[in-house]
């Protein structure tokens, strides 16, 4: 009786390692794409059926959001030009507090998948004199504009979060790990437990 329960515990864990990150995993993904597709679904508010009812269409939402990003990407690559660029940012200065959130907001998105990905070096940094190693991303590879020739900036993301911190480090401290940045902040972000396959 004791090896059965022993073996009935082993596999109800070794399913609970299968079952818990893929359900996580899809109620995550789930609870995003309805959120979203729950705010911006307009369908309740655009068609009523004959009883005067509101018709809700599930995944609009989502549809909507396809489309204004696509159709913001085409207008940007197409027809804005420069002068309405200049009227854009000489508006965004008269509203200070949007545009610092915009501005970051931007950059941040930039880092992971604009033109100019920030966040593709990953590097390996020697943090004190007992040898400790942080893994993180170069930013900025001169910091002279500040006063500070032969440093750089690496951006330590930390685990489990997107959130992360900045440090300014002599550039002989920093060295470059031969493997791709998708991997390195998959490893960081998982807390090590995943990642460098």
């Amino acid at each position: 009786m004791k090896r059965l329960f022993g073996a009935l515990l082993n596999y109800f864990i070794k399913g609970l390692l299968i079952v818990v990150p893929l359900g996580a995993a899809f109620f995550l993904i789930f609870w995003g794409v309805s959120t979203l597709d729950n705010a911006l679904n307009l369908s309740a508010h655009l068609w009523v059926d004959k009883n005067g009812k509101p018709i809700y269409i599930p995944g609009l939402g989502i549809v909507n959001v396809f489309v204004i990003i696509l159709i913001a990407g085409i207008l940007v690559t197409n027809v804005i030009t420069d002068p309405i660029k200049g009227w854009f940012r000489r508006w965004l200065n008269r509203l200070p507090i949007f545009k610092f959130l915009y501005s970051s907001i931007k950059d941040l998105t930039e880092a992971f998948v604009g033109d100019e990905k920030k966040f593709n070096e990953p590097v390996l940094v020697e943090v004190n004199e007992f040898g400790m190693k942080k893994i993180g991303f170069m930013v900025r590879k001169d910091m002279a504009s500040i006063g500070l020739p032969g440093e750089v900036a690496v951006y330590f993301p930390w685990s489990y979060s997107f959130a992360g911190q900045v440090i300014i480090i002599s550039a002989d401290k920093v060295k470059p790990i031969d493997k791709s940045a998708a991997e390195i902040m998959k490893f960081v972000i998982s807390g090590g437990v995943s990642g460098l396959e």
